[in-house]
């Protein structure tokens, strides 16, 4: 006789209530997870994954309706009373989510907001709730947790704010912890040491885990049991193995080739040179004592020298802090650097604001994230066309309209939605929509800073395809930062790979792909390109260890 699951959802419907009319996002979904397994759902960003996981612990937005049963150890937490839920929400069930600074408070303490959880479950005594914390702090690895107590969040870096919200979520010893795309916003070797923590700290808890994810990669490695989901409906669940080696159903089988294909464009070696640097500095000084003296500095960017020619991508590697976006300000002269700056054959490092002016026009660059980067209270049109209000005052209204039109069927956009606002579109719509708006001033020299992180595989395929197409069309160069090397591989002809300000390694990226030297390099490489058949690698956590 098999005992019960921990969790056993049946038939959970999720609608949404838009002035009168209801829009179904989870429709009818089913599936049981054990206790110390690991159950992941997947699939593309709208197909219900993160509501079908908050409407288990009633944290469903407004106007949302949910029907069904979503059993956890046989209490159904869709018509559990206030008090039965607040016993079980965030101490038998917890939840990791995918962006820690938008999840802890940044006005308290790491302490205080580990006490907070610990003191709403029971524990009390001042010294036994710090003794748990830094307990729990020790626990998820941050180095020194008793020095840690005071910090804040912003003081942290992105794996320390991960890990800290990870020791939050297993404060109470949860017996379910639903983790929602944790890794999503990290790079490989920091993706690599949380997914490591968690399966060792699911051992010792012995908890069950409901993994949201786009990266099929970490399903492959972590899970044991796998849903797919597409517009609300489950299409295809089993175990991993089965349903990665002998995938049925049409969907899932794109999702697992859905990946960024071709070759970047070969590198001229005679096309003129863009944008470079030479011996580029970014030194932020550190001032301590009453009188603010400058007693150190932190190297963000030291001694970089870098060259991007016309219709080639270089493409900047290497974990967060190691100074690629500040590489890349520096260059647009976004941020002040020390070091010979070319653009279009002219040194710029030494222009005023205003004469800069008329070559930002040449210049542009994509943010990584596309729901940030875009105004919610402007237009698409507005959005797109700002750059020409600033660089061509001369235009009409009408003249604008046409060239945001092109703009954005070159993006890959209907034209027809221009009066549209950013929150009507997808991740990978609006992020077109920041394409647009970066190529509508017909640019020289573009950034490309992680534009594909925040996206789904199958949507970053189809980003890479558009950037690689308008870079054939265009001859743009441009300068690509991102830490999935999938990514780089499929863009950039020649490679920089960045640690600590630095570069320890560079050259043509088949090269430095195929053949890399660097004991760092290689580590990068294998936290990214590791067998997926394989767990996770320890390569990428010793990386970090030695620092």
């Amino acid at each position: 006789m098999t005992s019960a699951p921990l969790l056993d959802v049946r038939d959970l419907s999720v609608a949404f209530r838009h002035g009168g009319k209801q829009t179904l996002a989870v429709d009818h979904v089913s599936f049981s997870l054990e206790r110390g397994k690991t159950l992941a759902l997947v699939g593309e960003s709208g197909s219900g994954k993160s509501i079908s996981a908050l409407s288990i612990v009633r944290l469903l937005p407004p106007g949302a309706i949910a029907s069904g049963e979503a059993r956890f150890a046989g209490q159904n937490m869709l018509t559990i009373d206030d008090n039965g839920l607040r016993a079980i929400r965030g101490a038998r069930i917890t939840m990791v989510f995918q962006e820690p600074m938008t999840s802890l408070n940044p006005l308290h303490t790491i302490e205080g907001q580990i006490a907070e959880i610990l003191e709403l479950h029971g524990m009390r005594g001042r010294e036994a709730v710090r003794a748990r914390v830094v307990e729990l702090l020790g626990e998820v690895g941050i180095p020194d947790p008793q020095a840690r107590l005071g910090a804040y969040p912003h003081q942290l870096s992105g794996g320390q704010r991960q890990r800290v919200m990870i020791a939050m979520a297993l404060a109470n010893k949860p017996d379910l912890l639903i983790a929602d795309e944790p890794t999503t916003a990290l790079d490989v070797t920091v993706q690599a040491q949380i997914i490591a923590l968690l399966e060792r700290l699911q051992q010792t808890y012995g908890m069950a885990m409901l993994f949201i994810t786009h990266d099929l990669g970490l399903v492959r490695r972590f899970a044991d049991t796998v849903c797919v989901m597409q517009k609300g409906r489950i299409v295809e669940q089993g175990e991993v193995a089965s349903v990665f080696n002998a995938p049925t159903h049409p969907y899932t089988k794109a999702l697992l080739t859905a990946e960024p294909k071709g070759a970047p464009i070969v590198e001229d070696e005679n096309a003129p040179v863009v944008a470079a640097a030479e011996q580029l500095r970014v030194w932020f000084p550190i001032r301590r004592g009453f009188m603010r003296r400058i007693v150190d500095y932190v190297k963000a960017v030291d001694g970089v020298t870098v060259a991007v020619r016309e219709g080639a991508t270089v493409g900047v590697v290497g974990e967060s802090g190691s100074g690629k976006t500040t590489l890349a300000l520096a260059m647009l002269r976004l941020i002040r650097s020390e070091g010979p700056i070319v653009f279009l054959g002219q040194r710029i490092d030494g222009k005023s604001v205003k004469e800069m002016r008329p070559l930002r026009r040449d210049m542009q660059i994509v943010f990584q994230d596309p729901y940030g980067s875009l105004s919610p209270r402007m237009s698409v049109a507005e959005i797109v066309a700002e750059g020409l209000t600033v660089q061509r005052p001369e235009l009409t209204l009408d003249q604008r309209r046409e060239i945001v039109a092109r703009a954005l069927m070159e993006s890959g956009l209907d034209p027809e939605t221009m009066d549209r606002y950013p929150h009507e579109f997808s991740g990978g719509q609006r992020q077109r929509i920041a394409i647009a708006r970066a190529i509508v001033l017909e640019p020289k020299f573009v950034v490309l800073d992680e534009p594909t992180s925040a996206l789904d595989m199958s949507v970053q395929a189809q980003i890479i395809d558009l950037l690689r197409d308008l870079q054939r069309r265009r001859s743009l160069a441009y300068l690509f930062i991102s830490h999935d090397l999938r990514v780089v591989k499929a863009l950039a002809a020649h490679l920089i790979v960045m640690r600590h300000g630095k570069v320890v390694e560079e050259g043509p990226a088949t090269q430095v792909f195929s053949a890399p030297k660097n004991d760092y390099t290689r580590a990068l490489f294998a936290a990214a390109f590791r067998n997926e058949a394989e767990p996770v690698s320890s390569n990428s956590v010793r990386l970090r260890e030695q620092d």
